[in-house]
């Protein structure tokens, strides 16, 4: 039939439906659904498709195609409403769109869209779309365990934020180092196994949560993933499989998940959102480690609340010192748990300068800190690592920034294997 045919003219019941805006729009859509569904399948406006939801002839519709573009994005409660309604009818939906905001798109598969299917539409895929909400969602079964008698999901990370309190703080210098560190096992106590069994690394997950300029993908010589906003665009559909598929691995134990390939508004994930991707994390990997956008957010008290601890990285300047004092001040009026917060100083002075030390007790007693880790200057083997995509440990390793990296990972594993041995 024609794309403009009336639906109720339709002398078999329909088992889909384009809903657009204008009838003459999307023509490639309507090429694809004649190849896909023949005569079966009828196209309304948006205003019509309420409607038409609520006639006897919709009980036999399968699923509709809901094309939109960028003039619709002032409609959106329309459009979520029309998503509603078909999910309430059990109705799939296909969403199709074309120079369509992410922050859109993320409201309308929040509303319930099944699929989305970028327009010009890829050669085959909306028969693909059409294939996938066709086919029932599978019975997960029981992961199998592991070698090392673990089963998939069953872990209980640890959760370590890195926040820089302003730009070129080395916030997520730290944080890729200190991952990589982590995961080759530093710092692990000899007598915790027994020469005959099998030493097992920590499995460690950077969470990339600067979602408009994160660049841990960028430090680690990683290509980032469209999966990553496809999770991010609906965490409520979260799962093992659709997790993995977002992550970049490293090395054998490193796990990145990626800032995103465009750069989306920091409110487009909810604290919700956050603590189902920080929980899924958690499951999978002994440590997980979150790089923060500078900005505090909705979500950043998620993060403070889920994490053992919440690393603030300055420097010895006035912009530091204010932030530093802003972000107090902030938790301590939201009540939030300050005594998770860690500062920690970069291009610290070296030991032998007593005029620096002095400058750094009167910076922690100025702003009623206390500085409880300070890293030396890295110099330019750090820029030059983080060009060249690779941490510190393969760039240079007699690096002194990287020997106090070494020296905190080791901190960390000595307090989680002591945690451990308690629970045991």
């Amino acid at each position: 039939m024609s794309a403009t045919a009336a639906v109720q003219m339709e002398p078999s019941p329909i088992e889909a439906c384009t809903i657009r805006r204008e009838p003459d729009g999307f023509d490639l859509l309507i090429e694809d659904m004649e190849t896909a569904m023949g005569e079966r399948w009828g196209d309304l406006g948006f205003a019509e498709a309420l409607m038409f939801f609520n006639q006897p002839e919709a009980d036999a519709l399968e699923f509709v195609a809901m094309a939109i573009d960028a003039e619709d994005e002032n409609n959106l409660a329309l459009l979520g409403e029309v998503i509603a309604q078909a999910k309430q009818h059990g109705i799939k939906v296909i969403l199709i769109a074309e120079d369509v905001s992410p922050a859109a798109l993320h409201q309308l598969l929040r509303r319930g869209a099944d699929e989305f299917v970028p327009y010009p539409l890829p050669e085959a895929e909306l028969q693909s779309a059409i294939d996938r909400i066709r086919t029932p969602d599978p019975i997960p079964e029981a992961p199998a365990p592991t070698k090392t008698g673990r089963r998939s999901g069953d872990r209980n990370g640890v959760v370590l934020a890195i926040h820089g309190l302003a730009g070129g703080t080395g916030a997520t210098t730290l944080a890729v180092n200190l991952a990589y560190e982590l995961s080759t096992g530093l710092g692990e106590p000899k007598k915790r196994r027994k020469k005959s069994e099998p030493r097992e690394m920590p499995r460690v997950c950077i969470l990339d949560l600067d979602l408009q300029f994160g660049s841990v993908g960028t430090y680690l010589d990683l290509d980032r993933r469209e999966a990553v906003y496809e999770m991010l665009s609906d965490t409520e559909a979260l799962d093992d499989d659709v997790f993995s598929q977002a992550l970049m691995t490293f090395s054998d134990n490193v796990q990145v998940l990626t800032a995103p390939t465009e750069m989306l508004p920091l409110d487009l994930l909810t604290s919700e959102d956050i603590a189902r991707i920080i929980a899924m994390a958690r499951s999978h990997f002994d440590i997980v480690i979150v790089d923060m956008p500078k900005t505090v957010v909705q979500w950043t008290e998620t993060v403070l609340n889920e994490s053992q601890l919440y690393f603030a990285v300055m420097e010895m300047d006035m912009r530091s010192a204010q932030n530093a004092q802003r972000l107090k001040r902030a938790f301590l009026a939201e009540e939030l748990p300050i005594e998770k917060l860690r500062y920690v100083l970069n291009r610290a002075p070296k030991f032998t300068d007593i005029t620096g030390r002095n400058r750094v007790s009167r910076l922690a007693e100025s702003l009623d800190i206390s500085i409880e880790l300070q890293l030396p200057d890295g110099g330019r083997q750090v820029t030059h690592g983080a060009d060249h995509g690779i941490p510190l440990a393969q760039a240079a390793t007699k690096n002194p920034l990287r020997k106090e990296i070494v020296k905190l990972a080791q901190t960390i594993l000595e307090i989680e294997h002591s945690a451990e041995a308690v629970e045991a």
